[in-house]
């Protein structure tokens, strides 16, 4: 039975230029392959060394992405290896199969989502309403399922997002703060119910995870084992939990440490 490794993308394993955290000196920096351009512009990174190590991975086990991007933002993204079989996508919001989503999948998924929490359009028009033009940039619906902002932080009030949070939580939702975008994401909506159903049709008898964010949480939870690295917002608030292991690298580095950790136990396992 095969070894499922789930892993977040954005800051666990591909990492934007300002995400990076090259602090070693210039001549030292590990060199880096682009694994995402977007309008002819190159986006998101990874180390070399770490692009041989997911090309393992891919071999050694069944490699899940699972991310909360939208379908079209994950197939900008040209990782390393075999092109995975199945990728979470949405927050779980649609699970692809051979890069096709599932739509039994998704017609489940969204059944939930009405009958568990608040609309989308409440929650949107929430957000409308009380954020400041001042520090939003961009305000967008992702898949018809959750709703985020991209904002300035430097300007962001941090009690805005705490008074977010508490409004949402009544609501059924969940707030997240990743870099520069705002997430209200429902609770139904998670990576680990969509990796739970890869692993029911895989057979996967040991299932290891990946992720920096609070809307990871969920996927380190149901894993037999998991990793985050040392930044995000799993490590600025100390979280953890048991058989989580909490890293010391942070930025690119860390994906790299990471995909060693995953192809350790999958070759480890029984």
């Amino acid at each position: 039975m095969p070894v499922l490794v789930a892993s977040d993308l954005d800051r666990t394993l591909i990492y934007s230029s300002a995400a990076l955290a090259l602090t070693m000196p210039d001549a030292r920096a590990p060199r880096l392959l682009c694994v995402e351009v977007h309008e002819s512009k190159p986006l998101s990174y990874m180390t070399e060394t770490a692009a041989r190590l997911l090309a393992d991975l891919g071999d050694a086990a069944l490699f899940v992405p699972a991310t909360t991007r939208t379908r079209k933002q994950y197939q900008r993204i040209n990782l390393p290896g075999p092109p995975p079989a199945y990728a979470i996508c949405a927050n779980g919001g649609h699970l692809l199969v051979d890069g096709v989503s599932d739509p039994d999948w998704h017609a489940r998924v969204t059944a939930r989502l009405a009958d568990e929490c608040a609309s989308l359009t409440e929650v949107s028009e929430h957000l409308m309403r009380t954020a400041d033009p001042v520090w939003v940039r961009k305000h967008r619906i992702a898949e018809d399922l959750f709703v985020y902002l991209v904002v300035e932080r430097e300007l962001l009030p941090e009690d805005w997002v705490k008074e977010l949070a508490a409004w949402a939580e009544n609501r059924g939702w969940t707030v997240s703060l990743q870099g520069r975008k705002i997430y209200a994401v429902p609770k139904p909506l998670t990576k680990s119910a969509a990796v739970h159903e890869v692993a029911r049709r895989s057979g996967a008898a040991l299932t290891l995870a990946a992720g920096d964010s609070l809307l990871d949480a969920d996927l380190l939870l149901a894993a037999d084992r998991g990793w985050r690295p040392g930044h995000g917002e799993l490590a600025d608030t100390g979280w953890t939990a048991p058989a989580i292991d909490a890293l010391a690298e942070r930025g690119v580095l860390a994906g790299e440490r990471i995909l060693r950790e995953f192809l350790r136990a999958v070759r480890q396992a029984p």
